[in-house]
């Protein structure tokens, strides 16, 4: 759901597609679910997360043949953890004040605050986690994403071409595969089992990261086998296959398929996006309102449950006014929470993120470009 400041390093059409995402997400909270799949927002959020910071690192290892770790989980630290605490911390003192309905129990607070929200809800005595938080646990996903992936990363980068590598990492989104088919077919476990855990949903996240290894359409030369002149071609078959995963109703076919199609037609999505953002499908994702969205989007998923909910409350059941309402509400929030909150953050993170002269060695360069990519 996190973002990363332009100024450090700007990819075309993420900030829309973040945008994108969280309107699938509000729009589906806000009573249109049964049309507007809200898991794919959060799908979308994770193929996202996973490019991105595998993209950045990189860029990183190619230029310093190393990745600081201590500065990436300060800086993740400095982008997750501000915002996400505000919000958490203020409906708790709204919930304490009696401002809001619910339940909480310290054991649901500290779930939240130590990042394990997703294995606390799916258990059966799951109550007790702040009032309008319940999006938090995709958080807790990509955090324990964050922790695993950038050793993974430099240890592959040593001892693999990255391609190689890209490889390794597809092997395992086909064990996640087979582990959530164990889990349906042989254990019969509840959906939210495979929806909300990490050890079921990080092939999403692995998806991004190997589009980022294997032919990056912002680091690398070449093209989808075919594009650009079949780009079209690509655009309708992945686009067609993500619309099976929305149209499939079958219980144990969605748990278990459903997020490998999904990862798997994201991927020429994104690509295409990210290199032709101003082909006329994606040309929207880069204009500046759209952009602006998803640069306040991290807030705004935080909180708009209690929007929502408040909204609701002062205008009666959810209607288009409602949502409405609520739009303006959270975007106005989560605009001002950007410019106090999450801008002066950034501005640590740039501290972290200064870049050391390119060492064109050939290590470097090896991490830099794919090997034996085919054109």
């Amino acid at each position: 759901m996190t973002s990363q400041s332009s100024t450090e390093f700007h990819l075309p059409s993420l900030d829309g597609i973040r945008a994108l995402a969280v309107m699938i997400v509000f729009l589906s909270h806000a009573g249109w679910g049964h049309l507007i799949p809200g898991g794919l927002g959060v799908t979308i959020f994770f193929f996202l997360s996973g490019y991105l910071i595998t993209t950045l690192m990189r860029r990183e290892y190619a230029r310093r043949q190393r990745i600081d770790f201590k500065a990436f989980y300060l800086r993740r630290v400095y982008r997750i953890l501000p915002p996400m605490y505000l919000v958490l911390f203020s409906l708790l003192i709204l919930w304490l004040a009696g401002a809001v309905p619910g339940q909480v129990t310290p054991g649901g607070v500290l779930a939240q605050v130590l990042q394990v929200t997703n294995y606390y809800v799916i258990q059966p005595d799951n109550t007790g986690i702040v009032p309008y938080t319940g999006t938090f646990w995709s958080l807790a996903v990509e955090e324990h994403f964050y922790l695993v992936f950038p050793l993974l990363f430099a240890l592959g980068a040593r001892r693999w071409p990255l391609q190689r590598l890209a490889l390794l990492l597809l092997g395992l989104c086909g064990l996640v595969l087979l582990w959530r088919c164990v889990l349906v077919y042989g254990w019969h476990v509840p959906s939210n089992r495979t929806y909300m855990a990490t050890d079921t949903r990080f092939d999403n996240m692995l998806f991004g990261c190997i589009m980022a290894l294997w032919r990056n359409p912002a680091l690398d030369a070449g093209d989808l086998p075919g594009a650009p002149r079949q780009r079209g071609l690509w655009l309708a078959g992945a686009g067609g296959l993500l619309l099976l995963t929305l149209v499939v109703r079958d219980p144990a076919l969605r748990e278990t398929w459903r997020y490998t199609l999904q990862g798997l037609a994201l991927f020429p999505l994104f690509w295409l996006a990210v290199r032709y953002p101003a082909w006329w499908p994606f040309r929207w994702l880069n204009w500046r309102p759209v952009q602006w969205v998803g640069l306040v989007s991290y807030v705004f998923y935080l909180s708009h449950f209690y929007f929502l909910a408040l909204c609701e409350q002062w205008l009666g059941q959810r209607t288009a006014l409602v949502a409405a309402a609520a739009l303006v509400l959270t975007l106005a929030y989560s605009a001002l929470v950007y410019q106090l909150v999450e801008l002066p953050f950034a501005r640590l993170r740039r501290r972290l993120h200064t870049e050391l002269p390119p060492a064109r060695t050939e290590a470097a360069a090896a991490a830099a470009q794919p090997h034996s990519a085919p054109h």
